[in-house]
Order: structure tokens, then C-alpha cells, then sequence
């Protein structure tokens, strides 16, 4: 039998979390030959904790055969132990009345403490997804944090936007879904974040040339994809739970399944303009399991240069905001 890889899940038993450990369990993350040990953090509430034991309760009922394991916990010391992959759901809700610098500073507390635990106690081989939003900047102040882990084993979710951006296309196409191949997300998982449709294809054929819609495509698409998360609110009164946590399972799928294309917040994409210093949305190719390398080369025109700047410069703005817990 696999040695079973160790998944640290922060924000267990929310509605994300719900959504996304009986995926992890049944094989869908990590392949249905691997098996998997789960731990799982909530924050130290008796509310909170009440309900992860009903969530494992669950999990144990579904009788997974690849589910070895399960650590319940409010100590981040003990559920970062030994994990191999940490997935950092848990954050701080965006409240009414509160400025996004306000949500910055609150979850940035959560995410520097978080960092240095990972850094500290996790596999030496460990990985970290951050979901958590804001989740580019959250993922620069846990990586910041990190004395033994290298930036590149820190990554931050847009697959969302990904998913929604090839769901909007094909739909506006009447086509499969399956047909429509690179759509990335380059920048914040923000409503600036840019779902380039420049190089994307629709049965191999160029999306612009299939749609031929300018106007939609520079407009309603991009409104779609980047407001989708608030539309989903307005509609069920409720954030985006399941479809995030599916877009999490494809971002650590395609992150340990080599030569996979898709979009992952990295560190350093300095040639699409970002700064240096913070995660970006962008196209990448998976390398090793769990690692990644920036595909270069997609040259923008002048439309898709003013949306990643825009992007960028929001991504910038957030590093000023925070730049005191950073290092």
C-alpha cells in the first residue's frame, strides 16, 4: 500500500470544507489509489468543534476505502503536523460596512500565524493552497512567514475563475464543455482578474473566431466571470461552497499530475508585469508532483495588457497594505 499523504484542511467543518473533504476522501484529489489521512482544523469554539466531530462522523460513515486516518483539532501545531499538503480554506468573512484593507489586516493575522506553524511542523516534502480570500495576498503573508519552505511550495487558488470562464464560454458557444481548452486566469482572485479569451480554443478552433463577439467577450464575459461569486450570493443567500471546493480538488489535482496546463497563483511573474513580490494568476505547466513552472510566451495584445495591468496593479496596492506583516 501507498504511504498515505497527510492533508491539513483549516475551516473543516464550514460549508467549503463540507463540500470539499468527502472529494479529498473518495479519491478524486489525489488519485483512487492513494491513501489519505485528513486533519482538520476549526477555529478553538465549542460550536465549531461540535460540528467537525459531526463531519467526521459522516466520513467515517461513508466507509471510504482510501481514508486512513482523521486528527480533529483547534491546535494548528497538531493539524499542520506532518502534513504534506495544506489547504487553507478557513478566513475571515468580508463584513457589511468593511473595507477590503480592514479584511486584509484581519485575515493577514490569520495567515502569518498559520504560515509560520507550516513552516515549522509540516512534511519537509509540504505543499500549501491557499483558498481563503483574500487568497493571493493571504498566500504572500504565509509564505513570508517561512523560514524552511520555499515560496514555490506556496500556491494560490483562481482555478474558480477558470472553471467559470470555460463554463461561460461553451455556453455562449453551445458547445461542450470539454472543447474549450486554454481560458487562464492571469492576476487577483478579484473582480479585476482577467480571464484571458485571447488564446483560448473552442474545438481547436480560436475562441474569438467561434464566438466572434468582441463586445461580449470584452464586456458581459468579463462581468460574468469576475462578479460570479457576488451574482452567486444574491441568488442563494449564500457564498460559493461547492463549486470552490471542486476547483480546489482540480487545483491540487492538475498541481500532482505532470504535464497538466491550467491557471495556479504563483510567485514571480515578472514577464506578464507582475511584480516580483506578489502571486499572480497565470498559465502554468506542471513539473514534478505538487510543482509548477510559468508557461511564458502568450503575447497580449493591447486590450488583455490593460486588464493584467489593472489586475496587477490591485495586487500591488494589497502588498503596500499589509507590507507591515510581511517578512
Amino acid at each position: 500500500m501507498k504511504t498515505p499523504i497527510r492533508v491539513a484542511v483549516t475551516g473543516a467543518a464550514g460549508q467549503i470544507g463540507y463540500s470539499l473533504l468527502f472529494r479529498i476522501a473518495s479519491g478524486a484529489m489525489f488519485g483512487p489509489d492513494q491513501p489519505v489521512i485528513l486533519q482538520l482544523l476549526e477555529v478553538p469554539v465549542e460550536k465549531a468543534m461540535k460540528a467537525l466531530e459531526g463531519v467526521a462522523m459522516e466520513l467515517d460513515d461513508c466507509a471510504f476505502p482510501q481514508l486512513k486516518g482523521m486528527v480533529l483539532t483547534d491546535d494548528p501545531r497538531v493539524g499542520f503536523k506532518d502534513a504534506n499538503w495544506s489547504l487553507l480554506v478557513g478566513a475571515k468573512p468580508r463584513g457589511p460596512g468593511m473595507e477590503r484593507a480592514d479584511l486584509l489586516k484581519d485575515n493577514g493575522r490569520i495567515f502569518t500565524g498559520q504560515g509560520q506553524v507550516i513552516d515549522e511542523v509540516a512534511a519537509d516534502d509540504a505543499r500549501v493552497a491557499v483558498v481563503g480570500n483574500p487568497a493571493n495576498t493571504n498566500v504572500m503573508i504565509a509564505a513570508s512567514k517561512a523560514k524552511r519552505l520555499t515560496p514555490d511550495r506556496f500556491t494560490a487558488m483562481v482555478r474558480l475563475d477558470q472553471n467559470r470562464a470555460q463554463a461561460q464560454l461553451a455556453k455562449k458557444a453551445g458547445v461542450d464543455l470539454t472543447t474549450v481548452k486554454d481560458i487562464f486566469i492571469y492576476g487577483n482572485h478579484s473582480p479585476t482578474m482577467f480571464p484571458s479569451f485571447t488564446h483560448a480554443t473552442i474545438d481547436g478552433k480560436p475562441a474569438t473566431e467561434v464566438i466572434n463577439d468582441q463586445a461580449w467577450l470584452e464586456g458581459p464575459f468579463l462581468e460574468t466571470v469576475g462578479k460570479r461569486g457576488a451574482a452567486i450570493i444574491a441568488a442563494r443567500g449564500l457564498s460559493s461552497a461547492a463549486s470552490a471546493a471542486n476547483a480546489l480538488v482540480d487545483h491540487v489535482r492538475d498541481l500532482m499530475t505532470p504535464g497538466a496546463i491550467h491557471s495556479v497563483g504563483v510567485k514571480g511573474a515578472t514577464e506578464y508585469g507582475f511584480d516580483p513580490e506578489v502571486w499572480a494568476g497565470v498559465p502554468v505547466r506542471s513539473t514534478t508532483p505538487g510543482s509548477c513552472e510559468i508557461i511564458s510566451g502568450y503575447e497580449m495584445d493591447a486590450f488583455s495588457k490593460s486588464k493584467i495591468a489593472a489586475t496587477s496593479k490591485e495586487l500591488t496596492n494589497e502588498r503596500a497594505m499589509v507590507a507591515d506583516m510581511l517578512g
